[in-house]
């Protein structure tokens, strides 16, 4: 049973259906859940995660829960009603019910280290921002229940990207000349591919101690190369950062976005895990080659 089921939930189910798992679903999009159904899904309840309305309409049993569910918006309280009431919510539904494996897609926004430093699970949580914090204690409500849930997983991820997730190639071929913000700090990537395939690990494995997993790739790099290889690789000119020009995110980290390394090495260790995209280099690679036999089709089309 997929809950939050969104670009990284839809891609898990995606996978499962084609593996001949029977896949129960929950989304606050009513035009979502009907490409779910068109998909396969078995089972697909329209409904706020943070509710309790959804409890009754769930017919199907379960062997597993991923809850993968992101912020609907609305600050900090938007994070708390997704994130830490829906992670309630879904915990009181699993009471009683047989679930063998429970994981949760978290985020490394939760630690708040800079300088460069390289961070694993074991790195200190006390200084995350606001809204890291509410994202820590939807964690520990899974370690509380954790009596109830057999295995459980809490899989912190580094930053998105993937098939029609990739901001900065959107502005780069629409022409942007400048990027706002600073490229002088690290980024953490995980593919989507790689998302899904740690997800399925977690979720077959017999000897992984439960427990909280960095998802990353193998390689962090800072913002500007990203920016100056894709510039490369689409022919134009590098475009200049902005500092000055910081989204509100940015603003309540301070003005700029922490500088750090997420390792991997527990997933790789214990999940038997490794990415198929060791960098961004390779994840968007593949992006791009696929945008290039899109554009082929199209002009064979016409």
């Amino acid at each position: 049973m997929i809950f939050g089921c969104g670009y990284v939930g839809t891609a898990l189910a995606a996978h499962c259906i084609a593996a001949g798992v029977r896949v129960g679903a929950l989304t606050r999009n009513p035009e979502k859940a009907e490409r779910l159904r068109g998909m396969g899904v078995a089972e697909v309840v329209v409904a706020d995660l943070h509710s309790s309305a959804w409890h009754e309409q769930l017919s199907g049993d379960y062997e597993a829960v991923v809850n993968c569910v992101s912020s609907a918006g609305g600050g900090l309280e938007g994070y708390r009603q997704s994130y830490l009431e829906g992670q309630a919510s879904i915990l009181k539904w699993a009471e009683g019910r047989s679930i063998s494996c429970y994981v949760y897609t978290s985020s490394t926004s939760v630690y708040p280290q800079d300088g460069g430093v390289s961070i694993d699970e074991l790195a200190d949580t006390s200084g995350a921002p606001e809204t890291g914090k509410v994202i820590l204690e939807s964690e520990q409500l899974i370690a509380d229940a954790a009596a109830d849930l057999g295995r459980w997983y809490v899989l912190r991820l580094a930053g998105i990207y993937g098939p029609k997730r990739h901001y900065l190639l959107d502005q780069l071929r629409d022409g942007g000349t400048t990027i706002a913000g600073s490229g002088d700090y690290t980024l953490n990537l995980a593919h989507l591919e790689d998302i899904v395939s740690a997800l399925c690990a977690a979720l077959s494995t017999e000897s992984a101690p439960s427990g909280i997993y960095n998802i990353a790739d193998d390689a962090p790099s800072s913002k500007a190369a990203l920016v100056e290889w894709l510039a490369g690789e689409l022919q134009m000119s590098v475009p200049v950062f902005d500092p000055d020009n910081v989204s509100s995110r940015v603003a309540r980290r301070g003005g700029r976005m922490p500088d750090r390394k997420i390792l991997n090495t527990k997933a790789k260790a214990l999940l038997g895990w490794a990415p198929k995209y060791s960098d961004f280099r390779e994840g968007y690679r593949a992006i791009l080659s696929s945008h290039e036999k899109a554009g082929t089709r199209d002009a064979n089309s016409g």
